[in-house]
This record gives structure tokens, C-alpha cells and sequence, in this order.
């Protein structure tokens, strides 16, 4: 009998899926998977899952690079979830973080910016551009009306993105050349910033710009750059 002769879908002909890191342990997402879906895992040996809002097959990673290769695969004494053990490439949240149970409650709220959160939005953040990124994930989707500066950016388009970039980049460079070494941490966060919502309206996550930075790790910039012009 075939593992999909053996899986309980439910009613919409799908079946939950938890994805948790195979040498770890650590648990990355949990998502969904109809027929099909388990039937691409097991002929590609990389996770296919189904998504609800698009109504649609997908394949982690297959436009972030975040591709998870099966490691193994087991379901429970119902036969209606599965649990996939993986080898994660980068970042397993559409977020940038490593995994989507990032946050962790404490029952205590938190005050930012005249605004009150709970803890779990910002709680085990321990990577501050990552941090960044994912607040700037959150306020693009405001509805309209409410206030927001990264809103307002967004609704103004890619053209607006990319001068304030080049905005912060000259202020960069201005702060540089006058040697004052506050104003050059300043103009760099800002610059900062806004490169994080060109990521943000890309949806590329901080993991994939380290992960670049990784590869040319050890290489001679002269040697890099003779690369990448091939």
C-alpha cells in the first residue's frame, strides 16, 4: 500500500504537515499538502506543499532558494499529519527567520512606537535586521488609512523606494567625508532601513543577502567580480 493509500485528507483533500529540522530537531513550519503535493515530495525529494489562499501547488524555496530536502518522512497513529524531517537551505519562514515559531509568549504587553503589541511580536528576535525586516513585512500590509511611514512607501512604489536609498546613500557619503563618527552610525542606520524595504518589497529576507555574503566569504573581491562577469 502507498503512503498516499494510507494518509486520512480531510474533506478539502488535504492533510497538515509539520517540517522540522532533521539534525536539529527544531520544529520550521507547519503547512499543508493535498495528494499531489505528497506525491511531488516523494518523486523530487523536496517538499511540495499546498497552498489554500492561492489554491495552488508549490514548492518550498522554488523562488527564495529556501528549498527543504527530504530526509524523511512519517505520519501519525491516525493516519491525518505528517511529520517531515528536512535539510533546510536558509530560512524556513516567509519572514527570514530560521523558523516560523519564532516568537514566544509571556503574557506581558509591549509598548513601540505609542503603539501596544504583545510580547510574541518582538519576543527572541536576536537578529536585528531580521527584526527590522519583519516589521517592515507587517506595516506594508496596514490597510489603508492607517498611518504608517513603510505604508506610505510602499503605496508610493518602487520608484519612491529606490530615491530614498539613494537619498540615505549620499547622506552616507556626506557623513563619511565630514569625519563626524556619530553622524556616519546614524546615516548608515538610516541607510540601512531602507534597504530593508527594498527587500521587503521584493520579499527577499535578510538570510538571502547573508547567504551571498557567505559564498563570497574567502574569495578575492578581483576574483568575484571576474565570476560573476562570466
Amino acid at each position: 500500500m502507498s503512503l498516499i493509500e494510507q494518509l486520512k485528507f480531510d474533506d478539502n483533500g488535504l492533510i497538515p504537515a509539520i517540517t522540522q529540522d532533521a539534525d536539529s530537531g527544531e520544529v520550521l513550519m507547519m503547512a499543508w499538502m493535498n495528494a499531489e503535493a505528497v506525491e511531488q515530495t516523494l518523486a523530487v525529494g523536496k517538499v511540495h506543499y499546498y497552498s489554500r489562499s492561492r489554491q495552488k501547488l508549490w514548492m518550498k524555496g522554488e523562488s527564495s532558494g529556501h528549498v527543504q530536502q527530504v530526509r524523511e518522512i512519517r505520519f501519525d497513529c491516525d493516519n491525518d499529519c505528517l511529520l517531515i524531517k528536512v535539510e533546510q537551505q536558509g530560512a524556513a519562514c516567509h519572514t527570514g527567520q530560521r523558523s516560523c515559531f519564532y516568537r514566544k509568549w509571556d503574557g506581558r504587553p509591549v509598548e513601540t512606537g505609542g503603539k501596544v503589541v504583545d510580547a510574541a511580536s518582538l519576543y527572541a528576535r536576536n537578529d536585528i535586521l531580521e527584526a527590522l525586516y519583519n516589521i517592515i513585512q507587517e506595516r506594508r500590509q496596514l490597510a489603508d488609512g492607517e498611518k504608517s511611514y513603510v505604508k506610505s512607501l510602499f503605496d508610493k512604489g518602487l520608484d519612491k523606494i529606490l530615491g530614498k536609498i539613494g537619498e540615505e546613500a549620499t547622506e552616507t557619503a556626506v557623513a563619511g567625508k565630514g569625519g563626524n563618527r556619530d553622524e556616519v552610525i546614524y546615516e548608515v542606520a538610516d541607510l540601512f532601513f531602507h534597504v530593508l524595504v527594498l527587500l521587503g518589497y521584493y520579499d527577499l529576507p535578510p538570510e538571502r543577502i547573508y547567504a551571498e555574503l557567505r559564498r563570497r566569504l574567502g574569495l578575492s573581491g578581483i576574483e568575484e567580480k571576474a565570476a560573476r562577469g562570466k
